[in-house]
């Protein structure tokens, strides 16, 4: 059996209190979320909280950078900073709040894999980091307008990309949607829809369901005299003592017509019977070998 110094879980009971007093009037608020702690700090002194907590508490790792964006606040703009620490086997999120035009410090200082996760955050959301010196696009196209994670950025972008078969390269044009939004009905076809459907308009309105049908002539029942005649062809009658299934018609009764049943077919050919074979009248017939031996005394 392998002994690991690390432990397999360490319980929040107790951490949560000591980070948020280690880290100070830095501190905004201090809560736990789905078993993780979460520390919502000023933004200008995150460099050193992350500092403090890599450095005093254990959370050597940058496990991910990640942004959202709120557009009703004043600071629409949250910075999310995730940690893990590897021999407490525990994480801790820092949050910061901020808007397009005041920008975050820079980790690049505590963690390099921080830069490319700082250049997602910009080129998604357009946050600016104070410090970082590679701060350019990763993720969308050189030239891309606009910031595709903002909740106001349009669903069919600035411009899109084709490549041109007359210059023979790659160009940039205005978008040109083919068709324009469709508005999507989920109500339920069944309980009745406000539009007409493709096709209702040849049916000159809604069906009668409401009325009740009913057969007002007699011919629409498919009763009459044609009708009576071909019911009293009886192939046998019924039998007035018992009844089929209970409905009121007796079981068919044996009746004499007159007409003779038929019987077997008639054979096709009149051919006489062979007699049989006599065994004393039966001559022995040579057998292939005698045939052979005699064939070759002969040669």
């Amino acid at each position: 059996m392998v002994l690991h110094p690390a432990p397999r879980f360490v319980t929040g009971a107790g951490m949560m209190e000591a980070l948020a007093t280690s880290v100070g009037v830095n501190l905004v608020h201090a809560q736990e979320e789905h078993g993780e702690i979460l520390l919502t700090v000023h933004r200008d002194a995150v460099e050193d909280v992350l500092r403090l907590l890599r450095d005093e508490h254990e959370f050597q790792q940058l496990m991910e950078i990640a942004g959202v964006d709120f557009p009703g606040r004043a600071e629409r703009f949250e910075v999310v900073y995730m940690l893990l620490s590897v021999t407490r086997n525990t994480r801790v999120m820092v949050k910061v709040m901020t808007d397009e035009n005041h920008p975050v410090p820079t980790a690049t200082r505590l963690w390099p894999n921080a830069g490319w996760l700082e250049r997602e955050v910009f080129d998604m959301y357009g946050v600016l980091f104070d410090g970082n010196t590679d701060l350019r696009r990763i993720l969308t196209d050189y030239g891309f307008e606009g910031h595709p994670f903002r909740k106001d950025f349009p669903l069919t972008g600035y411009s899109e990309m084709r490549y041109s078969e007359e210059d023979k390269r790659v160009i940039y044009e205005p978008v040109k949607l083919s068709q324009e939004f469709r508005s999507f009905e989920f109500a339920s076809p069944w309980e009745g829809a406000d539009y007409v459907l493709p096709g209702d308009e040849k049916a000159g309105g809604p069906p009668p369901v409401n009325e009740v049908k009913v057969t007002e002539k007699r011919a629409e029942t498919g009763a009459g005299d044609p009708a009576n005649v071909k019911a009293a062809e009886h192939v046998a009658r019924g039998s007035d003592s018992s009844t089929v299934a209970g409905q009121g018609q007796g079981e068919p009764v044996p009746e004499e017509t007159g007409t003779k049943a038929p019987g077997a077919p008639e054979p096709t050919e009149d051919r006489p019977d062979r007699a049989p074979r006599d065994e004393d009248d039966a001559a022995d017939t040579p057998g292939a070998t005698d045939i052979a031996t005699e064939s070759e005394g002969k040669d």
